[in-house]
This record gives structure tokens, C-alpha cells and sequence, in this order.
């Protein structure tokens, strides 16, 4: 029944067919249970685990790897190859997309989560009246039109409409739901705002939420699904994870790859076509297996295999840094996303407050000698430990607090006039609440004011255990005074007073609304000496005038009053509430964490956004943007703060605009949480979302990336791709931070990557255009993928952090990981490998000391050398020193290479290589790796390599070095505008461009 808070209790009653004071019959819970379903959250169909292990190998570039494996495995076995030279290749490739498949399936196995941890939030068992009987049932068994029993300290188990009240009041902590700082009240009466939201639903009670105050009946409107715990899940199963933008342009990326790679491979087949029918291959379809498995070569040459583990590696080891700051990263890609993050959609409650109400100021009366004069405290501490000071209004603090009257009475008062409890959890470590918050926010006010007559009172708290503090002067008041009689809060009196027994002496205590106090007051408690005296019409105005401007604070305010009465009496009624001693008035919120303001600030320098999300009323989430620096200097706030239904109102257009500016987005129920993150995405924004409740979940799914505190739920932290275990947003800044410097490494080695790669196919590809031998052996070139690549690679993530990464403006989402003049610049790097990897192949067989000294025409004729006479012998060519002497080439001038990533654009004379140790270390390690396979005779022998002399490690050296000399040149054109490229690819772009770059 969807609309049950808009209708009578007699309609929803009629609409179930249930009577009131019999429930349902049995035949008509097995009706309903057929008609509306369990009371339980459907389980979602999970992704069969051969699914999610062929889903990671849906990408092109893995495609073509494993094909690439498959042909190499094929030709060796075609060409009488056996044991492990047949098998190394596809056996290496192959475990590597092993490893990057397990990496997936674990992400999205942890994803499903969350769906798991919702049902946590269900009730176990409800008081439900059947058959004119009311008997304990587990709560799964409950249908629509059963009439149950709710009472203090009870989960809500579906949805119900409340059709009687059996207390004076009756609350709900809805605060998982609707993110609401404070619990809200209940009644039986039907609601007439149209499109309510769930805050508007005054006779709701929603799954899920907790009982607070009160006792009352309800019917179930809603089970399962259909109940607003239900909508959350179901949105979080109608919410697909999206691809971060560096995934999105690493696949962009791969797929060009991919594409240039089948043209560059069928170039090369193409073009040795007339080759195919050389006498040495035996035959013109054995010369076409021959070109073909350089073709395939040539493929693995230009995958750059080791990426996906590099970029891996370093966004874990990006997770251990933020971990260092407090944020703990649940999905790797999302250390990334951070970097170009733009919007911060923050929960105001719990993320930016405290979640934990607390008296900040206190307002008595010092004396009325010379007309009133009030006197102000304001109390330090803003959580729920009992931990904090009492100041003056001269901001002196208070040594002994309960020696002054009207503390004294205010934490009496506080202690005994309460229902709520203060308890400390040892596995939080923390303190937490049972009952009202504004309640428990009194018992930890007079926790700080302390007791009376002890001159060593601090100390002596101190030394208490965290159990024994959280209530040890509440309990001291509890066993001075007897609880006789208790008159609760009703709405029409909007007050609540305690008739309490001591030795000789009966006392009423009194708290509630300062108007209804103050109306029934007619002397006051003065704070200066302790006297009683008449309340004045001038005395009146002044704490009425103080009681609004607590309000203009958006401060809750209680006022406390007691009251002497006859000695023995046992029962206190509604006209004993008069002729009160007023006390004191207090003033409560939810406040602000302390850090938040710089935290805001550092957003707006970096150039990001923060939109406040709450569900809370506009005036107190306004409140909190003026004292977090939302609302800086501004005086109107008009275009920048919004409830929900406000905002709906809006034409698409203006809708639109509203986004661009807005600030704060109040009265808002999960649906809209998550239309929000949509609305902003659809603007090319990239949307970080923080929360901590179940009512978070959808929209921290939905998120770019979605941050969760730490002392949220756990479904909040399942959703998540990053948990703040400080709860602190300042957190978020420093998070960033790293995100953008992490992003900024992974830019510098995949530039790397790709150069090195650009070398391999102009090697191989020049080698097969002049017909000279296979200049590299395709498990040369993936030693040289895997491992000399790999290792600098790893490292360059590891550079330092400019200083002016938070002064720089977000990234666009569409901005490609390599420009156009940036590619430019690389494939100028790219050709020298090749061309120098070829040249130090030729090197050998024309110039060495130690080679044949043969011509260029003779090289390029080698295969017609068992044809015609020759000088040297036709085995020459299949001597190892020319691959050796182009493999070591190709990893040393890869080694300068990676110095020159140490930064973009500034020159190894500034940037120099101390700056980046663990490079340096990585760029030793690969040199002894690669000596060691030169040296050693069986890994020589796996690799087809040989040692080298000391004047072909010359060569080498010298055919390397330059590489540094050419980038050194081009950073010059880059740092010099005057000088520099304007270099653009516009239609015939080399390099995938996000089409909403703009």
C-alpha cells in the first residue's frame, strides 16, 4: 500500500481486511503471505564464478594475447620444437593474464558484498497479535495487514503505519534511512503533503529504524521489497560499477593498439610476400609460416604484457600510502579516480559532524540585584565521551563546575529527569547512546559539571576506567534521589518531569520546551549565591530573548526547572507542573568536526566542489555550511542551497544551472542521493560521494568513487571503494593529493612502456623490411617486456610529489594519457630504440672485430647463402652474438630511458637521479638480471643469448647513451612556449580521445 500515510487507520485497516483487536486470522496470513510475498530481501542472482573468470579476459589487447600464445605454442610444435623452448612463451603469457584475472575476480566478488551486509539491518523477531493473541514470531514471517507491538529499544522489522499510541510520545531513529541528526517523532494521524519524502511520513515506521521513546501499535504495509529498506536494495542491484577514467583510457588506448597492431602485422606478411618462396624456408608455404611467426612476433613485441601488473603495482602501492593517512582504498582503480575527482557530495551527518549530540553553551541567571543579568557558559567536547570543560563567558575555565547553584542543579536535573543511557563499548573503544540523543547529551553534560564537595573531583574521574566514567556521576544522582514518579513527554505540554525522593525532601525535576518551562516558572535559581527569587516580566523577556538566539544558532534548546513538593506524596499529575524554579537553559547540536574548514578549503583551492547532502531541514544544514566555510561572505544564499523537492519543482534547464552552483541539497531521501550523483556525472563530472548509512549505499555504488567512514555501517563500507578509518573528512584532502600524484607516476611509465614497445616494432618491422635475420627471438622480447621493463617501470611510481599538486585544477575526464605532442615526443624516443637495437644487430656482422665484417648487400642476401660460394660460413647467421649484442642494446638504452621519466618536462640536471633512489635501485637489479643471463650457461641457453666482450659492451654504450641527448632536446621544446610545439591531432588523432574533452 503505497500510499497508506496519506489515508485514515480505518482505511489502511479496511484495505488489509483486519481488525484491530484480533489481527489477522490464519487463513488470511496464508492469503497474503501468496499475495505480497516474505519479509525478506530477495537474493540477488550472483554471477556464476566461470562468468566472472571469462569476463577479465574480455579485453582486445588479452585477445590478442592469447591468440598470440596459441600461434607461437602451434608454429614451435609445426617447426618439430619440443620440451620447455616450445612451451615458455605461452605458458609466460598465459600466466600473466592468470594473475591479472584473479586480481578481477576478487574486485567484484568483494562488490557483491554489500547486497549481503543490507540484510544485517533486518529485524530477527516482532510482537504480532493473531487470532486475538499476541505471540513472538520471527520477523521473516510477517505479512502485510498483521497488527504489531513496537516499544523502546526495538528494530522496526517491515514497514508500518501507526494506528495507536500507548505512550504520550513516540520516536524513531530513522538516522540510517534518512541520514537525520536527531530522532523524529511519531503520531497516528495522516499526513497530507503531497510528494512526501520519507522525513514527511510522520505515522511511518520504516524497516530497519530503532524505537527510541514510547510504545504503540502498527500495521504492515510493506514487506521485502516493497518495504523502503527494500528500494535501497534494489537500487543497489540496478546500479553498474563504472569504468575509472584512467580504465576507460587505458581500454581506448588498448584498442587502438590492438588495431594498429593487426595493420603493422599484416604489413609486414604483406610485404615479404616475394620472400616466401626462398630456397631456405623449403618452400613458399613453409616461407609464409616463416613471416607469419614474425608477425606474431611482432605482436608480442608490441603488447606491452607487463602494463596491467605495473599499473597494479603502483596504485597498490599508492593504497599503503593513503592507508598511512587514514583512507583506506577497498578498490585499487579508485586511488586514481581520486586525482581528477571534481565534486565532493559529502553527508553533513556523521561525516561532517560528529553524529553524537552535545550541550555547547549553558545560559542561567548570575543575580537580579540591578535587573537580570545572564550569565553564559559554553561547554567544550562534541562526542558522546564524557570527556571535556566548562568556561566562562570570559573564556576562563571552570576548575570546579558543580560548585556553582545552577550547574549543580542543571546536572542533577540532567541525570534525573532522563530515560537514556550512556555506556562504553570496549571493542569500539568508543561510548555510545541507548535512547534519546538530546537525552544523552544531558547525562554527558553532567558528567563534565562533576560533583560537588570534592576538591580533587577532575583527578579523581580521571583515574576511573572508561567503564566506570561513562556514568559515574549520573549514578551518583541515581542513588541520592529515588525516582518516585514520572510524567512523560507529551506534544501538547512539550515537557517532561521526574518526582524524585530525598532522605526528608520530594523534589519534581522538569526539562522541555524553553517556552512551555519558562510559561510555568514563577522564580528563578540564581547562579550567584544560590538564592530563589520571583520571576520577573523583565526577567522573562531577557531569557526569552536568550532562548531565540540559541535558535538563531540553530542550537536545540532545553530549558531545566525544579520544583520542591510535599514530603510522601507518590504521584505528580499535569497541575504540578506549575509554579516552577526555573534553572537553566541549554543549548545542543551536532557539531561541525573540527577540521572540516581547512579540509573545504583546501577543496576550493584544488578546484573541487563540495556539495552538502543531508537529510536534515534547510535552516540547520544552512547553519552548519555558514560555520564549515560552504557559505563563505555570502549573505543570500539563494541558487546554491536546495531542498529536494525544491529542486525537483525546477524546468530541466534550470535544473541543470542549479547543478553548477549548488551548495547544499537538504531534505533529501536516498533516491534522490543517487539522483544527484547521476545529474553531476551527466555534466562530465567526476563524483566522489562520503556517507556512513545504509541510506548512503545506492549513491556510494553509484559514485565515481565512493567514500565511506569508518564507524559507518557496514553496508556504507561494502558500497565503498575507499573507508576514511578516521571518519575524517580532512582525510579526503590528503587522499587527493596522492591521487593526483599516483595518477602523474602512472603517466610517466606508461609513457615509458609505450616508448620501449614503439622500439620493439621498429626493430622488428625495419629488420623485416631489409631482409636482414630475426634481429630479436620472441622470448627475448618477452624477458624484455616482463622484466627490464617492468622493474623501472614499477619504480617510476615511486617519484616524488610535486609541491603544487593541490594548486592545480582537476583533470578533464576526457583528457588522454598521452597528448598528441606528448606521442610525438615518444615516438621519436620509440624509433631511436628500434633503430639503435637494429643497428647494434648490424653492428656486429659489419664492423665487430669479432663478427664476419660482411657487406650490406651480403647481410641482406643471407637467406641465397647456401646458393653461392661464400668466404664464411652459412651458420654465421645463426650465431647468437648479433641478438645478444641488439637484446642488450635494447635493455640498456630502456635503462637511460627511464631516467629520462624521472619528470615530464624538466631536465635530469634538475630532476636528477637521487630524487628517485628506488629507480636507480630497479635499473641495478635489471642489469644484474640481464648479466645474469648472459653469464650463466643455462639461462644462456634458454634465452639464445651468449656473454659479450668488453668492445661490443662499448657499442652498446654507445649506441644507447644518445636517447638521453634526444630527450633532453625535446623537454627543451617543451619548457620553452616560445619554442614549443603546438602540436595538435585533430580527425587522424593517434591517440583515442574521450569525445566530451572539450
Amino acid at each position: 500500500m503505497e500510499d497508506a500515510y496519506a489515508r485514515s487507520v480505518s482505511e489502511v485497516l479496511d484495505f488489509f481486511g483486519v481488525d484491530p483487536t484480533k489481527g489477522l486470522s490464519d487463513s488470511q496470513v496464508v492469503h497474503h503471505s501468496r499475495l505480497y510475498g516474505r519479509n525478506v530481501l530477495p537474493e540477488e542472482k550472483r554471477t556464476p564464478f566461470w562468468k566472472l573468470v571469462l569476463k577479465q579476459f574480455d579485453d582486445l589487447l588479452v585477445k590478442i594475447l592469447i591468440v598470440a600464445a596459441i600461434v607461437s605454442f602451434v608454429l614451435a610444435l609445426a617447426n618439430g620444437e619440443t620440451g620447455l623452448t616450445a612451451f615458455l612463451e605461452p605458458f609466460v603469457i598465459l600466466l600473466i593474464l592468470a594473475a591479472n584475472a584473479a586480481v578481477g575476480v576478487i574486485t567484484e566478488t568483494n562488490a557483491e558484498k554489500a547486497l549481503e551486509e543490507l540484510r544485517a539491518y533486518q529485524a530477527n523477531i516482532a510482537t504480532v497479535l493473531r487470532n486475538g493473541c499476541f505471540s513472538i514470531l520471527p520477523a521473516t514471517e510477517l505479512v502485510p495487514g498483521d497488527i504489531v507491538e513496537v516499544t523502546v529499544g526495538c528494530k522496526i522489522p517491515a514497514d508500518l503505519r501507526m494506528i495507536e499510541m500507548s505512550s504520550n510520545t513516540f520516536r524513531v531513529d530513522q538516522a540510517i534511512l534518512t541520514g537525520e541528526s536527531c530522532s523524529v517523532e511519531k503520531d497516528v494521524d495522516c499526513t497530507l503533503t503531497t510528494n512526501a519524502v520519507y522525513q514527511d511520513k510522520k505515522n511511518i515506521l520504516f524497516s530497519g529504524t530503532d524505537v527510541v521513546a514510547g510504545r504503540g501499535r502498527a500495521v504492515v504495509i510493506g514487506v521485502g521489497s516493497n518495504t523502503a529498506m527494500g528500494s535501497i536494495h534494489d537500487s543497489m542491484l540496478q546500479t553498474d560499477d563504472e569504468a575509472t577514467p584512467l580504465k576507460k583510457k587505458l581500454d581506448e588506448f588498448g584498442s587502438f593498439l590492438a588495431k594498429v597492431i593487426a595493420g603493422i602485422c599484416v604489413l609486414v606478411w604483406v610485404v615479404n610476400i616475394g620472400h616466401f618462396s626462398d630456397p631456405s624456408h623449403g618452400g613458399f608455404f613453409k616461407g609464409a609460416i616463416h613471416y607469419f611467426k614474425i608477425a606474431v612476433a611482432l605482436a608480442v613485441a608490441a603488447i606491452p604484457e607487463g602494463l596491467p601488473a605495473v599499473v597494479t603495482t603502483c596504485l597498490a602501492l599508492g593504497t599503503k600510502k593513503m592507508a598511512r593517512l587514514n583512507a583506506i582504498v577497498r578498490s585499487l582503480p579508485s586511488v586514481e579516480t581520486l586525482g581528477c575527482t571534481t565534486v565532493i557530495c559529502s553527508d553533513k551527518t556523521g561525516t561532517l559532524t560528529t553524529n553524537m549530540m552535545s550541550v555547547s553553551k549553558i545560559c542561567v541567571v548570575q543575580s537580579a540585584e540591578h535587573g537580570p543579568m545572564i550569565n553564559e557558559f559554553t561547554v567544550s567536547g562534541t562526542t558522546y565521551a564524557p570527556e571535556g570543560t566548562v568556561f566562562d563567558s570570559n573564556g576562563l575555565q571552570l576548575d570546579l563546575p558543580a560548585q556553582s547553584p545552577c550547574l549543580h542543579h542543571l546536572a542533577m536535573c540532567s541525570s534525573l529527569c532522563n530515560d537514556s543511557i550512556l555506556q562504553y563499548n570496549p571493542d569500539k573503544d568508543s561510548y555510545e547512546k541507548i535512547g534519546e540523543s538530546t537525552e544523552v547529551a544531558l547525562r554527558v553534560l553532567a558528567e563534565k559539571v562533576g560533583l560537588p564537595g570534592f576538591d580533587s573531583m577532575p583527578s579523581a574521574l580521571n583515574m576511573l576506567s572508561k567503564h566506570e566514567r561513562a556514568s559515574y556521576c549520573n549514578h551518583y544522582w541515581e542513588n541520592q534521589f529515588k525516582k518516585v514518579y514520572v510524567l512523560e513527554f507529551t506534544r501538547d505540554r512539550k515537557m517532561m518531569s521526574v518526582l524524585c525522593s530525598h532522605k526528608q525532601m520530594d523534589v519534581m525535576f522538569s526539562k522541555g520546551a524553553p517556552e512551555s518551562i519558562i510559561a510555568r516558572c514563577t522564580k528563578i535559581l540564581c547562579n550567584g549565591d544560590g538564592s530563589v527569587i520571583p520571576l520577573t516580566a523583565a526577567n522573562r523577556g531577557e531569557l526569552e530573548s536568550r532562548f531565540h538566539s540559541f535558535g538563531d544558532e540553530t542550537l536545540r534548546c532545553l530549558a531545566l526547572a525544579f520544583k520542591t513538593v510535599p514530603h510522601g506524596q507518590q504521584t505528580i499529575s499535569y497541575d504540578n507542573e506549575n509554579d516552577l524554579t526555573f534553572i537553566g537553559l541549554v543549548g545542543m547540536l551536532d557539531p561541525p568536526r573540527e577540521e572540516v574548514r581547512d579540509a573545504m578549503l583546501a577543496c576550493m583551492t584544488a578546484g573541487i566542489r563540495v556539495i552538502v547532502v543531508t537529510g536534515d531541514n534547510k535552516s540547520t544544514a544552512e547553519s552548519l555550511c555558514r560555520k564549515i566555510g560552504a557559505f563563505d561572505n555570502l549573505v543570500d544564499f539563494s541558487g546554491m542551497s536546495y531542498t529536494a523537492s525544491e529542486f525537483e519543482r525546477l524546468p530541466a534547464v534550470q535544473q541543470t544551472l542549479a547543478l553548477r552552483r549548488m551548495t547544499l541539497f537538504s531534505r533529501v531521501e536516498p533516491s534522490h542521493k543517487r539522483m544527484l550523483v547521476e545529474a553531476l556525472q551527466n555534466q562530465n563530472e567526476v563524483v566522489a560521494m562520503t556517507g556512513d548509512g545504509v541510506n548512503d549505499a545506492p549513491a556510494l555504488k553509484k559514485a565515481d568513487i565512493g567514500i565511506a567512514m569508518g564507524s559507518g555501517t557496514a553496508v556504507a563500507k561494502s558500497a565503498s571503494d575507499m573507508v576514511l578509518a578516521d571518519d575524517n573528512f580532512a582525510s579526503i584532502v590528503a587522499a587527493v593529493a596522492e591521487g593526483r600524484a599516483i595518477y602523474n607516476n602512472t603517466k610517466q611509465f606508461i609513457r615509458y612502456m609505450i616508448s620501449s614497445n614503439i622500439g620493439e616494432v621498429v626493430c622488428i618491422f625495419v629488420a623485416a623490411v631489409l631482409g636482414i635475420p630475426d634481429t630479436l627471438a620472441p622470448v627475448q622480447l618477452l624477458w624484455v617486456n616482463l622484466v627490464t621493463d617492468g622493474l623501472p617501470a614499477t619504480a617510476i611510481g615511486f617519484n616524488k610529489q610535486d609541491s603544487d599538486v593541490m594548486k592545480a585544477k582537476p583533470r578533464k575526464v576526457g583528457e588522454a594519457v598521452v597528448t598528441g605532442w606528448l606521442f610525438f615526443r615518444y615516438l621519436v624516443i620509440g624509433v631511436y630504440v628500434g633503430l639503435a637495437t637494429v643497428a647494434g644487430f648490424i653492428w656486429w656482422f659489419v664492423y665487430s672485430d669479432g663478427g664476419p665484417k660482411l657487406t650490406y648487400s651480403e647481410l641482406m642476401n643471407f637467406e641465397t647463402c647456401a646458393l653461392r660460394e661464400t668466404t664464411y660460413p652459412c651458420s654465421i647467421f645463426e650465431d647468437r652474438h648479433p641478438s645478444t649484442v641488439a637484446m642488450t642494446v635494447l635493455v640498456v638504452v630502456e635503462m637511460f630511458n627511464a631516467l629520462n621519466n624521472l619528470s615530464e618536462n624538466q631536465s635530469l640536471l634538475v630532476i636528477t637521479p637521487r630524487s628517485n633512489l628506488w629507480l636507480v635501485g630497479s635499473i641495478i637489479l635489471t642489469m644484474l638480471l640481464h648479466v645474469l643471463i648472459l653469464y650463466v650457461h643455462p639461462l644462456a641457453v634458454l634465452f639464445s643469448v651468449t656473454p659479450l666482450s668488453w668492445a661490443e659492451w662499448t657499442a652498446v654504450l654507445y649506441l644507447s647513451f644518445p636517447v638521453i641527448i634526444i630527450d633532453e632536446l625535446l623537454k627543451f621544446f617543451s619548457r620553452n612556449t616560445g619554442m614549443r610545439f603546438r602540436f595538435r591531432l585533430r580527425k587522424a588523432d593517434l591517440l583515442p580521445k574521450d569525445r566530451r574533452d572539450k
